[in-house]
């Protein structure tokens, strides 16, 4: 009898081991992101963190404040809606401590327009429509001058609309919060938009900008996180996800160019 109820307790035991041992642990992220390409990246990389023992929360913001203030007081454990020039600009500004874990992919920014075809047919005294925020300011601006537009003060530096040095067509300038530049693109001669809101707003920057960043520019966008939690496991596990193979072709086969893996 007694060596019958230790048999069955020796099993019992080794029953629930093999349970407990075959449980992969799991771990939880929650990641701001913009709603594109951002969190379909995210979305579509789901099941794969899931196999590696990662469940995944994205929540979408339609702003560019927002998610940085989320992840520095903790709501969110990292973004990814970003590049460098901003987060060092968020970082000055509000005193964040907000660091790069990895680089994903590109979004060339472009010049759109409904009255013109061409750059070249923008007349004298043009509206355009620019980013207030100081680092997509400066993209914008540099991207007007690389097609003659205007001419800069100095490649070097921040840039406001004070560091135009040569406005041969005395275009007139107009600075909106970067979430409303797709809606003014009816009412100007140009309007240059980051590449997330003018795919919100079903515009193909391929087809639809008169002109637009190429595959050089230094604008990547990043997941990031606050400092001190960038070599979390569930975090790197994320960043390997994130510059793998399959992330690649999903980029290129859905954005056709519009957007650009940058590994």
């Amino acid at each position: 009898m007694r060596k019958s109820w230790l048999v069955a307790l020796i099993a019992i035991v080794s029953l629930l081991a093999v349970a407990c041992g075959g449980k992969k642990e799991e771990s939880t992220l929650t990641v701001g992101a913009s709603q594109v390409p951002h969190a379909e990246i995210l979305e579509h990389i789901k099941p794969q963190l899931e196999r590696e023992g990662v469940k995944l929360n994205v929540k979408v913001f339609q702003d560019y404040v927002l998610p940085n203030k989320a992840v520095e007081e903790g709501q969110l454990d990292a973004n990814y809606f970003q590049h460098v020039p901003w987060l060092e600009t968020t970082n000055k500004e509000k005193g964040y401590h907000i660091v790069k874990v990895v680089g994903v992919h590109i979004e060339p920014m472009g010049a759109y327009s409904k009255k013109w075809k061409e750059g070249s047919q923008i007349p004298n005294g043009a509206t355009v429509t620019l980013p207030n925020d100081p680092s997509n300011l400066k993209r914008a601006l540099q991207l007007l001058e690389t097609k003659g537009l205007i001419k800069l003060d100095s490649p070097d530096g921040e840039k406001t609309l004070q560091s135009i040095k040569e406005n041969p067509k005395k275009l007139q300038f107009k600075q909106l919060e970067a979430a409303m530049l797709p809606r003014t693109i009816g009412e100007v001669d140009l309007a240059v938009i980051n590449t997330n809101y003018a795919l919100q707003a079903k515009l193909n920057p391929i087809k639809d900008a008169l002109f637009i960043e190429d595959k050089n520019s230094p604008y990547v966008n990043i997941l990031a996180t606050k400092q001190g939690n960038e070599n979390k496991e569930v975090l790197k596990k994320l960043a390997k996800v994130l510059n793998s193979p399959e992330v690649k072709k999903f980029i290129d086969e859905k954005y056709k160019g519009a957007v650009v893996a940058a590994f």
